[in-house]
């Protein structure tokens, strides 16, 4: 999902110079995605993090050497609107926000499975255990955030930006910042495998790169 906002940027742009080229995305949470693929669902392309496109390599349900790396994506720390704003500038001080927060959201993907470990490295993770929500794959921590569920979320800043109800405080601090790499390739499954390398390597060049920061990732 963090990847929704911008793939609609980066197939507006290349059906601008490839008009007869027919792109339909669909996003789902990267959980069932791969599970999705791995089901043997028709797809031409996958989009996901790059550690779950190298599985689906490994497995024989995308092309080996059809791996593209797209973006490159930070997580980011929010609160609802209007709430007090914790300090985050520092490890230290992120830490402590975390033990004084009544509830703590990350996602199912990637980078909920790294602040969970970050949360043990810190030897707090038991002591947060009871007020740590996790959203359903699919679904925005900013939403939780938004309805109350959540007092400190965190999730891929492309997935927090524009969320109504949220304040985003700011990335994580640089000595614990969570950073996924979203690459395409070419499900085993395409009929249209050239095509699909073709966009691919469009969506890797320079001309998307304005679109990747205005939605909060950086060029891979």
């Amino acid at each position: 999902m963090a990847t929704k906002p911008l793939l609609a940027d980066l197939v507006a742009l290349y059906k601008a110079q490839a008009p007869d080229v027919q792109v339909q995305v669909e996003s789902v949470g990267g959980v069932d995605a791969a599970k999705r693929v791995q089901a043997g669902e028709a797809f031409d392309a996958v989009v996901l993090a790059s550690d779950a496109i190298d599985k689906l390599i490994a497995s024989g349900h995308v092309l080996p050497g059809s791996r593209v790396a797209l973006v490159h994506s930070g997580v980011a720390v929010a609160v609802p609107a209007g709430a007090p704003v914790p300090d985050i500038a520092t490890e230290e001080a992120l830490r402590q926000a975390v033990l004084s927060a009544r509830s703590v959201g990350l996602s199912t993907g990637p980078s909920g499975v790294q602040l969970a470990q970050l949360f043990v490295r810190w030897g707090i993770a038991e002591q947060i255990e009871g007020r740590m929500v996790q959203a359903k794959p699919g679904v925005p921590v900013g939403a939780l955030i938004a309805q109350g569920e959540v007092a400190l979320g965190f999730q891929q800043l492309s997935e927090m930006m524009g969320v109504p109800g949220i304040t985003v405080l700011g990335p994580l601090p640089d000595a614990v910042q969570i950073t996924t790499t979203f690459s395409g390739s070419v499900a085993a499954t395409s009929q249209h495998a050239d095509a699909v390398r073709a966009l691919l390597a469009f969506w890797a060049s320079a001309a998307c790169s304005e679109s990747k920061r205005r939605q909060g990732m950086q060029a891979a």
